[in-house]
């Protein structure tokens, strides 16, 4: 198959794309059942936003001429499920960075509503009760962000404006940059204890499911704040519903498990947490940086160049 007659699969139409290059026939896809064209055709894959992973890999069989799977969340465990299928060699690439910028808009936001007692007030609105009062400041606040990549240091630089205590890095391993150190996982129980603010942005993996869990959130400070714009599971929901319940710790979580959150689930009415649907990198920041994206990945491919962001590749 040349290039020239190959499919590359979009969840955009190709006309709204400027810049893609000239060598493929685009064929747009976002999930709906019946397929653009014939699967075995497309050698580049772009993945469905924000649909179920069953929809996501449900052309994956038939793609026996893919050779680049890429998504447009920075996880990828929506996809791995349906690999398992495809021939070996054929690269899964994440869209690391597109969603910085808005995840991390979206962690100052929960942070600041849930420190300042917003949800109280607009239900107090709803009332029309004046609920005044003496509020936390996220200024003097220590942060511990947990998961120190892309969206961990883009919400380090969105801090920094806030006059906000001393922030501290953890990731997989430890390393320095040239903001300090970098903390290994393992150091989370010496970290814990000091911490007013906790976020986490880190990738759900078979380290991080399940890592902020009873031990994890009984190491937390009486008052403290967790904030999870990761994945659901990376939290044990029962431990964090002990915690909040009692009145000693608070949430304010962009993913949970299970998700969506069902009707009557405690959660939802669980004092001092607030919930919003998944929504990090649901904004209008999401089009412009994921079409961007696209065209540096398919320029590259077209001319023989390594993709970027490669996450896995299949054996």
């Amino acid at each position: 198959m040349t290039a020239k007659t190959a499919d590359v699969w979009l969840p955009f139409p190709a006309e709204e794309v400027a810049g893609l290059p000239d060598a493929f026939r685009y064929r747009r896809w976002d999930g709906e059942d019946a397929f653009p064209a014939d699967p075995a055709d497309c050698v580049f894959y772009v993945t469905p936003y924000m649909k179920s992973p069953r929809t996501t890999v449900r052309p994956l069989p038939a793609m026996t001429a893919v050779e680049v799977v890429q998504t447009l969340t920075a996880g990828i465990d929506h996809v791995l499920g349906g690999l398992d299928v495809l021939r070996p060699g054929v690269r899964l690439c994440n869209a690391a960075g597109v969603h910085t910028a808005s995840t991390a808009e979206l962690v100052l936001a929960l942070v600041l509503a849930s420190l300042r007692g917003i949800p109280g007030m607009v239900r107090g609105q709803d009332r029309e009760e004046w609920r005044d009062g003496f509020y936390d400041a996220l200024a003097d606040k220590s942060v511990l962000i947990v998961g120190y990549g892309s969206i961990g240091a883009a919400v380090e630089d969105r801090l920094a404006p806030f006059e906000c205590g001393p922030v501290t890095r953890v990731a997989r391993s430890a390393r320095t940059t040239a903001r300090g150190p970098v903390h290994a996982l393992a150091d989370l129980p010496a970290l814990l204890p000091d911490a007013d603010v906790v976020v986490l942005t880190t990738p759900l993996t078979d380290a991080t499911r399940g890592l902020a869990g009873a031990d994890f959130l009984r190491r937390m400070k009486d008052g403290a704040l967790l904030v999870n714009v990761a994945r659901g599971p990376v939290v044990d929901t029962g431990a964090l519903l002990a915690e909040v319940e009692s009145g000693r710790l608070r949430a304010a979580l962009d993913v949970t498990d299970p998700e969506p959150l069902p009707a009557g689930h405690p959660l939802w009415h669980a004092p001092n947490v607030l919930i919003t649907p998944h929504v990090g990198g649901s904004s209008t920041a999401f089009e412009p940086r994921a079409k961007r994206l696209l065209v540096r990945q398919l320029t590259r491919f077209a001319a023989g160049e390594p993709v970027e962001h490669t996450v896995l590749t299949t054996g």
